[in-house]
């Protein structure tokens, strides 16, 4: 399914900006180097995937430097997730963030990522009133927050809200399975769509694609019911603890990273331990200033 608001043909060469372009549009690649940027990821990009039976990768990022690193990584899509809640403002769960408080982080990212596409949570309590609800707070992301995207948490129940957004010209990414926002509600940290309940998250994403979600994401979710979704519509999937069948994978990058400490999600994978080497690397700078040999000549006017 190609992108809601273009009407290229899939595989067909963008064409530039017809009102010039910004600065943070330039590449430090073409600066530097005088190569051609690589192009902006788009939700058809991530279609082609699931045609092509590819795998694209989704990671979290709040601020300049994780977004410039990860983009340069290749990473297609960046996540200004309303996890930031836990893993930048030291809240307990993610239901205390706001927009306010997410705007910033998202317009770091959107501006320090070339290529990626940056997509961006709605948090808890900006959009469950109603459509209108949803549409005004996803305006903010993509006017204020520079954000290419939304993504929302919710069955079924939210698919109005979905097409209201995508007819105001706002890409949504539809969030179903454990939905961190409903930890009450569903009663903690669990497993969603066991046995018979895998067909309501088959319904959920059904009704959320037909109402123009360009991506469906299940959170913890069994292998075997993501599968089922996956094959049940024709967007491309992202899992985070749903198994292997999804055509992309997420996670939290200080999880990724292993910033993280304590007991991990079963579906994390730590591929470094950052949280050690920053240790070590402050413990080394405050032994140099206390001994004296920080700063020395070389770092002195």
């Amino acid at each position: 399914m190609a992108d809601s608001t273009s009407t290229r043909a899939p595989g067909a060469a963008e064409l530039p900006a017809p009102y010039g372009v910004g600065a943070s549009t330039r590449s430090r690649s073409t600066s530097d180097t005088g190569a051609k940027p690589a192009g902006r990821i788009r939700t058809h990009y991530l279609q082609q995937a699931k045609d092509n039976s590819e795998r694209f990768v989704m990671l979290t990022a709040y601020d300049q430097y994780t977004a410039e690193i990860f983009d340069e990584a290749g990473i297609e899509v960046l996540l200004v997730g309303d996890s930031a809640s836990n893993n930048v403002f030291g809240n307990e769960t993610s239901l205390p963030v706001t927009v306010d408080e997410l705007l910033p982080l998202c317009r770091a990212v959107s501006r320090s990522a070339k290529r990626a596409l940056v997509v961006a949570d709605l948090p808890f309590g900006s959009y469950e009133v109603s459509p209108q609800q949803a549409v005004t707070t996803g305006i903010r992301f993509l006017k204020e927050g520079l954000a290419h995207a939304v993504k929302i948490e919710g069955g079924g129940f939210y698919a109005e809200s979905v097409r209201s957004m995508v007819e105001a010209g706002i890409p949504v990414m539809a969030h179903i399975g454990f939905t961190p926002q409903s930890e009450h509600a569903l009663g903690g940290y669990r497993v969603q769509g066991k046995g018979d309940d895998g067909q309501r998250l088959i319904d959920d994403a059904v009704a959320l694609t037909e109402a123009g979600a360009f991506c469906i994401l299940m959170e913890m979710v069994p292998a075997a019911t993501a599968a089922a979704v996956d094959a049940a519509v024709p967007v491309p999937t992202i899992g985070i603890g749903a198994g292997s069948s999804t055509t992309g994978q997420v996670l939290v990058w200080q999880d990724m990273a292993g910033l993280r400490t304590g007991k991990l999600p079963r579906f994390v994978k730590q591929y470094a331990d950052l949280r050690s080497s920053l240790s070590e690397i402050a413990k080394a700078f405050a032994q140099e200033v206390r001994t004296g040999q920080f700063p020395g000549p070389e770092h002195s006017f």
